[in-house]
């Protein structure tokens, strides 16, 4: 019923910048919050961060001063701003979106974000 389609991923050199998107289409009446999950090869998925349409967020601690994620209603569409990147924030990201943090029920494809040193 939701489809999110996520961009924005590719290779960058450690202390550079990324912005990953993520547009939603479909019954967007259901989507109360989104958020960015990244998982590594051979490790759990781990929320990145999650933004709820009145514009609470919060995030990982791995994460916090240097990822940003905002929301923009009217385009039905979620960023994450990455600065400093690191090699350990490497991972594939995904986007997702639900009723509420506790529920994403939608989940995006993926896109690899690969940080060289």
């Amino acid at each position: 019923q939701v489809q999110l389609v996520e961009s924005g991923g590719g290779l960058v050199q450690a202390g550079g910048s990324l912005r990953l998107s993520c547009a939603a289409s479909g019954s967007i009446f259901s989507i109360n919050a989104m958020g960015w999950y990244r998982q590594a090869p051979g490790k759990q998925r781990e929320l990145v961060a999650a933004i709820t349409s009145g514009g609470s967020t919060n995030y990982a601690d791995s994460v916090k001063g240097r990822f940003t994620i905002s929301r923009d209603n009217a385009k039905n569409t979620v960023y994450l701003q990455m600065n400093s990147l690191k090699p350990e924030d490497t991972a594939v990201y995904y986007c997702s979106a639900g009723a509420s943090v506790y529920a994403f029920d939608y989940w995006g494809q993926g896109t690899q974000v690969t940080v060289s040193s």
